[in-house]
C-alpha cells in the first residue's frame, strides 16, 4: 500500500504542511517518495528513499517549492506523484491500491494507439494508466467515475488541478481516505497520523467511491457522494497501520490491544515469565496480551529504529531478510531461561520471524517460545494492495502443500479452526518455525476486536472470499477461483 497525503491552503504556503503530512506515511512504501504543489506553476521532484528516509531526500527540495496546494506520495512500487497535460487541464496524480487486471488495460490502451512514458519494476506505472484512464472521459469527474468501472482490484487517488485537489476513495473502500481541517487550511491523507501533530482535526473518512474536490476559494466540495457500504482492508488495523491511527473512527491502537486481550483468553494452560511483541506492530497486541493474562510485558527483542523501516513492505526477499536481520536486537538478561509468549501481528511467509526473531531467543538461552500471531493464517495473495503475490510465499500454503503432497484447490477444510487438517497446518507451522506452542486469533475474535460488522472488512486473505461486486460480474461473495488458479 502506498501513502498520500494533500493540502490546500486559503492563504499561506502549503509547502510545509505538505512535507510533514507527506513523510507521516513513511511506514506505507519504501521505494519512492514524491511531492508537487501548484502556485503560479507546477514544482514538482520524486526521489528514491530505498536507501534513505524521505526527510532527508526533500529537505532542500520543499523549501524551493511554492504554493497554496499540493499532494505529495510514499509509494511501494512506482514513482509518483505523475504529470498528466491532457484537454481537461495539466494535473498530477497518485494513487494508492493494487490494480489486478493492469495488463489487460494496458493491452487495451495501446491498442488504441495511446502511449505510456512512466515504467516501474511492474510494468507500466500505475499512477500514469490511471491518469490515461480518466482522461478518456467526458470530465475529470466523470474520468474517475468510468476509471472506477473498469479497474478490478483497488485504487483510491488525489489529483492536483487547477481547480483544487481532487480525492477519490476506491468504490469498495479497501483503501482508506481522511479529511483534515485546520483554520483555514484543508488536508486529505491515508493515514490519519498525519492530522495531529499538524494541527489538523479529522472532518469525515470518505465513503466509497466518494469524490471530493478541495480548493482555496471554497473549500470542500461533494462532487459524488459516494456508497453507504464499503469493506476496507482488516489487515491496516492488525498491521499496516500506525498504531497512533484510526480508520472510521476505530483506533488502530485499541484494536491492536483487544486482539492480544483475545490471544490471551485462549491461552489458560500457559504459564509464561514474560509477554512480548516482535517490534513495532507486535507491540500493540503484546501489550493486550500482558493486559487480560496479568504477566509482565517486556522487551525482549528492541527495534534499531534509526536506520531501519519495516522488513515487509520492501519488495525483494533478499532486501526484507537484510532489515529484519539487522534492525533486532535481542537483549539476554530479558530471554535467558524465561519463558516466552511472543506476540506478532501475522506470520505471512515465516522466515523472518523463524531467522530473526525466534532464533535470536532461543540464541539467547530463553525456556520455551511460544508465537501467538494476532489473525488467523494467511492462505490468499492480497488482491488489492502490492503485498504477497502468490500462494507460494505463504507459510500455511506451504504446510498444505508438505501435508497433502501437492498443490490442491479445494483448501475448504484447513479454512475451519476446528477442524484436523486445521489443526495439522498449524502444527506443521509450528515445527517449521521451530516453536514450543503456535496459536492463532479466529476470524471472528479479530473481527470483534476491530467492531464492525464482518461484512463491512475485507478477509480475502484469510477466506479466499471476494468481497461483493467488486469487479464486473460480480454479484456476491464467492470465491475468486480463477484468481486463485493464476496466483498458484
Amino acid at each position: 500500500m502506498s501513502g498520500l497525503f494533500g493540502v490546500v491552503s486559503t492563504d499561506e504556503n502549503c509547502n510545509q504542511t505538505l512535507f510533514y503530512g507527506t513523510d507521516y506515511h513513511s511506514h506505507l512504501g519504501t521505494e519512492y517518495g514524491g511531492l508537487a504543489v501548484l502556485g503560479e506553476r507546477f514544482h514538482h521532484k520524486i526521489h528514491a528513499i530505498n536507501q534513505t528516509q524521505f526527510k532527508s531526500k526533500f529537505f532542500e527540495d520543499y523549501h524551493q517549492m511554492s504554493g497554496k496546494k499540493g499532494i505529495g506520495a510514499i509509494s511501494d512500487a512506482d514513482e509518483q506523484p505523475i504529470f498528466t497535460h491532457s484537454r481537461f487541464g495539466s494535473f498530477f496524480i497518485a494513487t494508492a491500491g493494487f490494480i489486478e487486471n493492469k495488463e489487460d488495460l494496458t493491452r487495451d490502451l495501446l491498442e488504441r494507439g495511446i502511449s505510456f512514458s512512466e515504467l516501474s519494476r511492474t510494468g507500466v506505472n500505475t499512477s500514469e494508466l490511471i491518469a490515461k484512464l480518466i482522461t478518456m472521459g467526458d470530465n475529470l469527474i466523470d474520468g474517475i467515475e468510468s476509471m472506477f468501472e473498469k479497474i478490478r482490484g483497488s485504487c483510491s487517488l488525489l489529483l492536483l488541478h487547477q481547480d483544487g485537489i481532487y480525492a477519490a476513495r476506491d468504490r469498495k473502500g479497501y483503501t482508506p481516505l481522511a479529511l483534515g481541517k485546520s483554520n483555514n487550511t484543508w488536508a486529505v491523507a491515508s493515514e490519519t497520523t498525519a492530522f495531529t501533530n499538524l494541527g489538523f482535526e479529522t472532518v469525515k473518512f470518505l465513503l466509497p467511491g466518494e469524490i471530493i474536490l478541495l480548493d482555496e476559494n471554497n473549500g470542500l466540495v461533494s462532487r459524488t457522494p459516494g456508497r453507504p457500504t464499503q469493506q476496507i482492508c482488516t489487515f491496516l488495523w492488525i498491521y499496516t497501520g500506525f498504531p497512533a491511527s484510526s480508520y472510521e473512527n476505530i483506533s488502530v491502537e485499541l484494536v491492536r490491544e483487544r486482539c492480544g486481550q483475545a490471544l490471551a483468553r485462549q491461552d489458560k494452560d500457559i504459564d509464561a515469565d514474560a509477554i512480548s511483541g516482535v517490534p513495532d506492530s507486535g507491540v500493540g497486541h503484546a501489550i493486550g496480551y500482558a493486559m487480560e493474562s496479568k504477566k509482565p510485558y517486556r522487551r525482549p527483542l528492541v527495534k534499531y529504529t534509526a536506520g531501519y523501516g519495516r522488513s515487509y513492505t520492501p519488495p525483494s526477499q533478499e532486501t526484507r531478510d537484510l532489515v529484519a536481520k539487522m534492525k533486532l536486537i535481542p537483549i539476554r538478561s530479558i530471554i535467558e531461561g524465561n519463558r516466552m509468549v511472543v506476540c506478532d501481528d501475522s506470520i505471512v511467509r515465516g522466515t523472518q520471524l523463524k531467522n530473526f526473531a525466534i532464533h535470536k531467543l532461543w540464541d539467547c538461552g530463553a525456556k520455551e517460545v511460544h508465537v501467538r500471531p494476532a489473525c488467523p493464517p494467511l492462505l490468499f495473495p492480497c488482491r488489492f494492495c502490492l503485498s504477497t503475490r502468490t500462494t507460494q510465499e505463504l507459510a500455511a500454503r506451504r504446510a498444505i502443500r508438505a501435508l497433502e503432497g501437492r498443490d490442491i484447490d479445494d483448501i475448504s477444510e484447513y479454512l475451519t479452526p476446528h477442524s484436523d487438517k486445521y489443526a495439522k497446518m498449524v502444527e506443521w507451522i509450528a515445527r517449521d518455525l521451530e516453536v514450543t506452542t503456535l496459536r492463532y486469533l479466529t476470524i471472528d475474535d479479530m473481527v470483534e476486536a476491530i467492531g464492525l460488522p464482518k461484512e463491512q472488512l475485507c478477509l480475502y486473505c484469510w477466506t479466499g472470499q471476494c468481497p461483493a461486486a467488486d469487479a464486473p460480474g460480480k454479484k456476491t461473495d464467492e470465491p475468486c477461483r480463477e484468481t486463485i488458479k493464476k496466483q498458484n
